[in-house]
């Protein structure tokens, strides 16, 4: 048996919080509640996409969603938090936003990473 790496999601001690279903409530609320109030929006407001490259404070904020999933992707990439690669990570980000991408991806991680 070897030991666990420290820092490792599936390390001792870490184990059983992380394997916890309060994940998977984080990422389904993270899902739910942003992409709904965007297919409210994008059904009853849409405007168009110049309407939206007009909103200066919209771009700013996908901007710095977009360099936020960036830099935790090569975080991701260069220190593995287990077993999912970390373009699963962008993926989930990209279909969910961060709030969804990071615990279900943190979820994944130590659901199989860990060996019972």
């Amino acid at each position: 048996m070897t030991a666990p790496t420290a820092g490792r999601i599936g390390a001792v001690g870490a184990t059983n919080a992380f394997r916890s279903p309060w994940l998977l409530a984080i990422a389904g609320a993270g899902f739910l509640v942003p992409n709904g109030v965007f297919m409210v929006w994008l059904f009853r407001e849409w405007n168009g996409f110049a309407a939206v490259m007009a909103n200066h404070l919209a771009v700013a904020f996908v901007l710095d969603a977009f360099v936020a999933m960036g830099l935790l992707a090569w975080s991701f990439a260069k220190r593995p938090i287990g077993p999912v690669r970390w373009p699963w990570f962008v993926l989930l980000s990209l279909l969910g936003g961060l709030g969804f991408s990071l615990p279900l991806y943190w979820w994944l991680n130590a659901r199989s990473g860990v060996q019972s």
